[in-house]
């Protein structure tokens, strides 16, 4: 479970790139009750989608021809420029930065040897997000990678995350959750999924999928089908963990849902 502040290497933050600010901000407004607004000047056209007060993800225009729309999530380090070394080090890509985003922080963009992205977050005047957890905020993380080991290899080498595996509920295998050094069991954030295991995501390349808490599964399908967005694994159970659903919404970003996920899963 995510706990704020960050601990190195866990999840600190998250952000959608879409080609429809304003369509994208009503269809997450109906479906998680989120307002959108501007991050300010020299943002680039970034913005804030906050629940409650607090900042439960970011958001930034995808101009034609930078790639589909898509989220993306970044993970907590001390010092940016040293993280992308060992990014390197370790076999992953670096594709911009790292570069100073006014006084909010510093980041960069990543990719593990297998090809799945993610961010780096140096915490400057923004520490992370508020909203984690609770309904409407980020609350899992799940790698679908290739080859989960050399996955596991890179990300404890530069982030020094550890790992336990659990039997599969339906007895088809394991299943590997990671939580920041030193944090044990409370502190897992994530898990990995072999690449071709998964009919849903089995036709695309590595990539990380982000989670986000509801308090009812079906009623929220239901209603992203409504807005425009597409239901690509409906409603289903997984026993002892939670009800769960995979969306992209109406310009294409993949992500999922999860009700009542319990702590000791």
């Amino acid at each position: 479970m995510l706990t704020t502040p960050y601990a190195i290497g866990a999840p600190i933050w998250v952000d959608l790139r879409t080609p429809d600010m304003e369509g994208a901000a009503a269809f997450y407004r109906a479906l998680f009750g989120w307002e959108y607004g501007p991050a300010g000047p020299g943002t680039g056209g970034y913005g804030f989608f906050r629940l409650d007060g607090g900042t439960a993800a970011g958001a930034m225009p995808l101009e034609p021809g930078q790639g589909p729309a898509s989220w993306s999530l970044y993970f907590a380090t001390p010092d940016a420029d040293a993280t992308v070394l060992a990014v390197r080090r370790r076999g992953g890509s670096v594709a911009a930065g790292p570069r100073d985003v006014t006084d909010l922080g510093r980041m960069a963009v990543c990719a593990d040897p297998g090809g799945a992205g993610f961010s780096l977050w140096q915490p400057g005047t923004n520490a992370g997000l508020d909203v984690v957890n609770s309904p409407g905020g980020f609350c899992w993380a799940e790698l679908y990678a290739s080859d989960e080991d050399v996955a596991y290899a890179f990300y404890s080498a530069v982030f020094g995350w550890q790992a336990l595996s659990v039997p599969m509920p339906d007895g088809s295998g394991t299943y590997r959750m990671v939580n920041p050094a030193g944090q044990g069991p409370e502190g897992m954030f994530g898990g990995f999924v072999p690449l071709g295991t998964d009919p849903a995501e089995s036709g695309g390349a590595p990539h990380w999928l982000l989670y986000f808490a509801v308090t009812d599964c079906e009623a929220t399908v239901t209603a992203a089908r409504e807005l425009g967005g597409e239901v690509r694994v409906g409603a289903t159970d997984i026993e002892g963990v939670g009800r769960f659903a995979k969306l992209s919404d109406p310009y294409g970003a993949r992500f999922a849902l999860m009700q009542g996920a319990r702590r000791d899963a």
